[in-house]
């Protein structure tokens, strides 16, 4: 699933505020080449993983290539890194299985391995110009389900929080979770994404309680607001990055 989100811009994310790549509206930045990034689920027809383990998966996938010595610098992804995110930030999400996997994993990129979900990210690539190993994958009609309920977040640990009165398909889910590990990995200092990626990215996705939500849509954490092209509203509240470190700030 495909997904750009508009959220409110954290003070350290590369980008001026008053031209981000998440603004609804137009701005400099769709003049300029349009790259994605993609994600790939492995979805098996005799097991396919659990939904919130794709989600937890995906969004550490994000911020796996995000950290990655690769995408920095002089790495071999920093260009197209740069490149991705001085335009607006896409991320598309899409599904293999068997030799479709086979050949996705063949590509350079990284795959992130969960309880039971495997996501491999690859390095951005142009709007227009993806792999033709990639490109054939399907995209709409990724769904999955929880065999058992997730069990409670640890306050204490990074929480993805989802919006209660939202559905939307574990693919727009998995894309708008990255969305909201980005946004949290731009605001950290250069200290704590620095402990948070040491210790493995540990983090948890969830469903916000109705008023929980609320609270946590004005409390200044990263919030991330859909653009509306798939599935949902443009301008909806999706996904609220909670880290400990920007409750502290």
């Amino acid at each position: 699933m495909s997904s750009d989100q508009t959220p409110a811009t954290p003070a350290d994310a590369p980008h001026d505020g008053q031209d981000s790549p998440f603004r609804s509206e137009r701005t400099p930045r769709d003049e300029a080449p349009q790259f994605v990034l993609p994600l790939v689920v492995r979805i098996e027809r005799a097991a396919p993983p659990a939904r919130t383990d794709a989600l937890e998966t995906a969004a550490r996938a994000v911020l796996v290539i995000l950290s990655d010595e690769r995408s920095l610098g002089e790495g071999e992804w920093a260009r197209a890194m740069r490149d991705w995110q001085d335009a607006r930030i896409r991320k598309v999400v899409r599904r293999a299985r068997g030799a479709e996997w086979r050949r996705a994993e063949a590509l350079p990129g990284i795959t992130v391995t969960g309880k039971s979900a495997e996501v491999r990210v690859f390095p951005p690539v142009p709007l227009d110009g993806w792999p033709k190993d990639l490109a054939r994958l399907q995209v709409s009609g990724t769904d999955l389900d929880d065999p058992e309920p997730p069990v409670e977040a640890d306050p204490a640990a990074p929480v993805l929080w989802l919006n209660p009165d939202l559905e939307m398909s574990a693919g727009k889910t998995m894309a708008q979770a990255g969305h909201g590990a980005q946004l949290a990995w731009w605001a950290l200092p250069d200290e704590e994404r620095t402990a948070w990626r040491d210790a493995g990215f540990p983090l948890a996705v969830r469903a916000a309680d109705p008023s929980h939500w609320r609270d946590l849509t004005t409390s200044g954490l990263p919030l991330v607001q859909d653009a509306g092209f798939t599935e949902i509203a443009p301008g909806s509240c999706t996904v609220v990055a909670d880290h400990p470190a920007l409750r502290r700030n």
